[in-house]
């Protein structure tokens, strides 16, 4: 049951309405998790900023595995149906990807090291070690490309804070929860997949 309301386009703050809109027009609907956030233009905003230039880094494939790895470690169902979709539909992952990704993996070399970095930053809070760093570097990330991979974190925490606080009504197809047994320590070498 949703803690908050998804407001209707009316009841929108006119310093939400301008990127509200873009991402409706983008998305072809508006979801309740955006129609909610957009109470605080503020918040919103800021977010909305993130997220465009966010979406610059990195590639597709890459971004959504983190943000289904990030949303799996903190337990953010609305995300995990979000990026489940957006991980199908745009950045075209087969659904064994998807769920690779969920477990904090990938089948590619250089993805596989980002997504276990980006859950390394996420169940240390940012307390990861050299080893850590040592690896997403020898997979080809810069230090630009691990910041990068750091504000992605950063980011989808905080619409996974956003919605596990709020609970919103699903509006993507839901996913099937995974149990924490098949999630594992992310801490293995890069190019081992469970």
């Amino acid at each position: 049951m949703a803690r908050t309301a998804a407001l209707q386009p009316e009841q929108i703050p006119a310093d939400s309405k301008q990127a509200l809109d873009a991402f409706t027009r983008n998305i072809g609907f508006t979801p309740n998790m955006m129609a909610a956030f957009a109470q605080s233009p503020i918040a919103f905003n800021s977010w909305a900023t993130l997220l465009g230039s966010l979406s610059k880094t990195l590639d597709v494939k890459t971004r959504d595995s983190i943000g289904l790895d990030v949303s799996e470690v903190n337990g953010c169902n609305y995300c995990l149906t979000v990026h489940s979709f957006t991980a199908e539909h745009m950045a075209k992952l087969a659904a064994d990807d998807i769920i690779l990704a969920r477990k904090g993996h990938a089948k590619d070399r250089k993805r596989d090291a980002a997504v276990q970095f980006a859950r390394q930053v996420i169940e240390t809070r940012g307390h990861v070690d050299d080893a850590d760093l040592k690896a997403v570097r020898d997979a080809g990330y810069s230090d630009a490309n691990i910041i990068e991979i750091v504000a992605l974190v950063a980011m989808y925490s905080l619409t996974n804070f956003f919605n596990n606080v709020f609970d919103h009504e699903k509006d993507f197809p839901a996913v099937a929860p995974l149990a924490r047994s098949e999630l594992g320590p992310a801490r293995q070498s890069i190019g081992t997949i469970p």
